[in-house]
């Protein structure tokens, strides 16, 4: 039995059970699902490498326990006190080599529609490695020649791409919104009650974008001062009312009848997050008080304690940035989002209300789950074709090596940049979200208003 399970454990690492591990007491899993959680370990590994990069508590960490550290990081030429592992020009080198790739697989897997094929058998499996390869390659860039041209070069590379990550996911939300209204709009022609779902959803979307620009402005603004918070706030609560009034103005209404009130709420909600998440992200304002001591203005008392805090706030916020980024790389990966890119949407006639929507009647991926391998207990779902889109899957995660890079090393504050400072404050970062924020309402805006300046072409959202 014992040699079994060897044997099997390493089928696994050459072959597509990624995560199975094939054994009786692991669920059952799809294969599709199986390789999506596999690339994304690979990502979460080189991410956590990239944070401790950045960390100066790591780095003194090791200084002080790591016996012969200087005489070890000369002998492995990385510097007096390994300066060349730490720091934003290490985290830009690790996230070349996993940006590389994931770009390389981008290439080898394009076109491809059937998992039968020598290609796709390499997508799904030979994990082992796979991860030799990456490690390979991130450990590799730390050996390119003229180190100083290429850090110059690949910083503006991994801003277009930043931004292009965040454009992407916006233009999704969009179509989500879109999506969302539609779906449940179709519902109404069978059962009245839709009509009521759609009323309560989009009163507490708009009671959320209410209750929060009017919270923001509570706790970061005062009678005297903060005059940049109270003009972003006014900014971008006059733009969620100018996207609700043009969502149900006749002349839209007229091109679009599908346009309403809870699309506009779904991206107030989300421009009233993106303002939030800027102004925590803002440098905080330090002045001298009548007694000469120094008070920060601007942000809540509560946060002023929180901050106190450091390493709670770098594990919360580092866990958080995971989690989003995670979120956002896998939800941008399916077939439908990759459709959605392409302006490929299903006709309305076709639309069936459901409360959970974003996926099918028998779940997002819709091959037959007959077809369970005794021993391993996986789902080959992909015998009559793939279920997602596998370009597509390694370019989002290509994407999203290039937003991890800037991010992490605080976009165009580099030189100054650890992770234990990150969360304190950065006018990059704070620029980057508030232009997400405006790009998100062009976005959304531009959906309600083509139709009416291209009236000869036919809109699918």
């Amino acid at each position: 039995m014992s040699a079994q399970c060897c044997a099997g454990q390493l089928a696994c690492c050459c072959g597509s059970a990624g995560c199975s591990l094939c054994c009786d007491c692991c669920p059952k899993i799809r294969q599709s699902r199986s390789t999506r959680f596999m690339y994304a370990l690979y990502f979460i590994l080189v991410v956590l490498l990239c944070c401790i990069m950045m960390s100066k508590t790591v780095a003194n960490e090791m200084k002080e326990h790591i016996p012969f550290y200087e005489d070890i990081c000369k002998g492995i030429k990385a510097g007096d006190t390994c300066e060349k592992l730490v720091g934003y020009s290490a985290v830009y080198r690790v996230c070349f080599g996993m940006a590389c790739f994931f770009f390389i697989f981008c290439l080898l897997t394009l076109k491809i529609n059937s998992s039968k094929g020598c290609r796709a058998h390499i997508h799904n499996g030979f994990w082992f490695f796979k991860l030799l390869l990456l490690g390979a390659m991130c450990s590799g860039a730390f050996f390119i020649p003229d180190q100083e041209t290429f850090l110059n070069a690949w910083r503006y590379v991994g801003a277009v791409g930043g931004f292009i990550f965040i454009g992407i996911q916006l233009i999704l939300l969009v179509e989500f919104a879109h999506k969302w209204n539609k779906n449940w709009t179709a519902g109404t022609a069978t059962n009245k009650l839709w009509y009521a779902a759609l009323a309560l959803v989009t009163l507490v979307m708009y009671s959320i974008a209410t209750g929060g620009l009017i919270l923001m402005a509570v706790f970061y603004t005062q009678k005297d001062g903060c005059l940049e918070n109270k003009i972003l706030l006014g900014l971008n609560g006059g733009l969620c009312l100018l996207i609700s009034v043009v969502a149900i103005s006749p002349c839209v209404q007229n091109r679009q009848p599908h346009s309403g009130l809870l699309q506009s709420g779904l991206i107030s909600c989300y421009v009233t997050y993106l303002t939030f998440s800027a102004l925590s992200s803002k440098p905080v304002e330090v002045v001298l008080d009548e007694h000469g001591k120094n008070v920060t203005i601007c942000v809540p008392e509560f946060g002023q304690d929180l901050y106190r805090d450091e390493n709670l706030v770098t594990g919360l916020g580092t866990t958080l940035l995971f989690v989003c980024i995670l979120y956002s790389c896998l939800t941008s990966t399916t077939r439908s989002s990759s459709d959605a890119l392409q302006g490929r949407y299903a006709a309305p006639e076709l639309e069936v209300a459901r409360c959970c929507f974003c996926f099918g009647p028998d779940g997002e991926d819709t091959e037959e789950q007959q077809n369970v391998k005794e021993g391993p207990r996986v789902i080959y779902d992909e015998k009559r074709g793939t279920v997602y889109s596998y370009s597509y899957f390694h370019f989002v995660f290509f994407l999203a090596s290039l937003y991890v890079m800037m991010t992490v090393t605080s976009w165009f504050n580099y030189e100054s940049a650890n992770i234990e400072t990150f969360f304190s404050g950065s006018w990059s970062i704070f620029w980057v979200k508030m232009a997400s924020c405006w790009m998100c309402v062009l976005l959304y805006l531009g959906t309600l208003v083509a139709p009416l300046c291209c009236p000869s072409r036919q809109f699918s959202v």
